[in-house]
């Protein structure tokens, strides 16, 4: 079993060990304490879940053989650098020698542009994070954050001034060796097939547990059958997050193989303009049964507001308010109610608009309102509104923004379906 020492604290930190400190420090003997020459590279041999560290690549440059050191013989590690035991013979290791399966921290990952599983440009790699366990290191993670730079030149003190951008190895995944060599290419990318085999159940479990670049990696993995069972699975947060980092063709597939059920469970969690949005991708038969759906079940009080209603100031004597009336064209079956406001603006009572038949011409509004009124909020639904008609049994509520100033009104027709209470009549 490889032992090597717990590297410095300040150097492994409480996540594991950052390549960028590692790179370019001196390899030194145990024991005499001889320069070998500079951690040129970390050597990694590519395996399930995580490519594990298989040895150190020292270049000597100027011609001189390179020489690759064993990862077991590596038996600390510090902010100095890497002590190393002495070669089994000779003294100097062999030179390294690339073999199938095996892929180099700086050579083919620092730097690389990383994309999805469709080539859309998402990070670069700015560091690679190593991490150990019983078996020895293993290439755990990149790092996408400017954070690599400011390790590589001695300026971590200020990396707790950026949040890191960690995306796990098992969402990272090069092409090949060749084909990262040739384009300076990563792929976010996870085990299709490993995938499909997964309950969609389980795949909405990890997509709620991972944000940004994780969840996004993952669900671009995921074939469009997939992709939509899944996202259907998935809680209103991960599905509004998902969603927002679709591109408009993977939006289109994957909506194309929800029911309308599905289409309006789904939309119902979206803000306004992404639900918009996504209704716009929609062929327009689909779009209609969509929205009729979305009206039924997830329609606010702000949808079904009417702007026919008359305010009156709550001075305004029964005889002026008559005559506010008939100059509106509204007539008193039209308008139901007249809603007193203060001189801010504010709702503070509501009059029966049959009390201007009966009440003396000087009566004023502030003495026949009932205070306070009842009144919904923009984003009420459906099923508050109806609870409001249902207790209070108006025939028409206001709505009211944050400071109780009328938006509009919302007629007991519009809202009550099928048997229930009658209005007050």
């Amino acid at each position: 079993m490889n032992q090597v020492h717990a590297p410095h604290e300040s150097f492994q930190g409480s996540r594991g060990i950052y390549f960028s400190r590692i790179f370019r420090k001196p390899v030194r003997l145990a024991g005499d304490g001889r320069k070998l020459g500079p951690a040129s590279d970390i050597v990694f041999a590519l395996a399930e879940p995580f490519p594990r560290a298989v040895g150190v690549y020292i270049d000597h440059g100027w011609g001189v053989p390179s020489e690759f050191v064993p990862w077991e013989k590596v038996v600390d590690l510090s902010d100095q650098g890497l002590i190393v035991k002495a070669p089994d013979t000779g003294d100097q290791f062999p030179p390294f020698q690339d073999q199938a399966g095996w892929i180099l921290a700086d050579k083919h990952l620092m730097g690389r542009t990383i994309l999805d599983i469709d080539d859309r440009k998402t990070e670069v790699v700015n560091d690679v994070l190593l991490r150990s366990d019983d078996s020895g290191f293993y290439l755990a993670a990149v790092d996408a954050s400017f954070n690599g730079f400011l390790r590589k030149w001695g300026l971590q003190r200020l990396t707790s001034l950026i949040r890191e951008d960690l995306i796990p190895w098992k969402f990272v995944q090069p092409l090949s060796l060749e084909d990262a060599i040739a384009s300076d290419r990563l792929q976010l990318s996870v085990t299709k097939e490993q995938l499909h085999d997964l309950p969609k159940e389980d795949l909405a479990d990890a997509l709620e547990e991972l944000t940004g670049q994780e969840q996004e990696a993952l669900f671009s993995a995921l074939e469009t059958n997939k992709a939509a069972e899944t996202l259907t699975e998935a809680e209103p947060r991960a599905q509004r997050q998902i969603i927002a980092g679709l591109r408009q063709e993977r939006a289109q597939n994957i909506l194309a193989r929800l029911s309308t059920p599905q289409l309006v469970d789904l939309l119902g969690v979206l803000p306004h303009e992404d639900a918009e949005e996504m209704l716009g991708l929609l062929p327009d038969e689909r779009q209609r049964r969509v929205r009729a759906l979305l009206s039924e079940r997830e329609a606010t009080a702000h949808d079904f507001m009417s702007s026919e209603y008359l305010t009156v100031p709550l001075d305004l004597t029964v005889a002026q308010a008559r005559a506010k009336v008939r100059a509106s064209g509204l007539g008193y079956s039209g308008i139901s109610y007249l809603y007193a406001e203060g001189p801010d603006g504010r709702l503070q009572g509501a009059v029966d608009a049959r009390l201007l038949l009966v009440s003396e011409d000087a009566a004023t509004m502030e003495e026949l309102m009932a205070s306070p009124a009842v009144a919904a909020e923009a984003d009420d639904i459906r099923e508050d509104l109806e609870a409001l008609f249902g207790k209070y049994h108006f025939r028409m509520i206001p709505v009211v923004d944050p400071e109780d100033r009328i938006l509009g009104v919302i007629r007991f027709n519009d809202i009550m379906r099928g048997p229930g209470p009658r209005p007050k009549a």
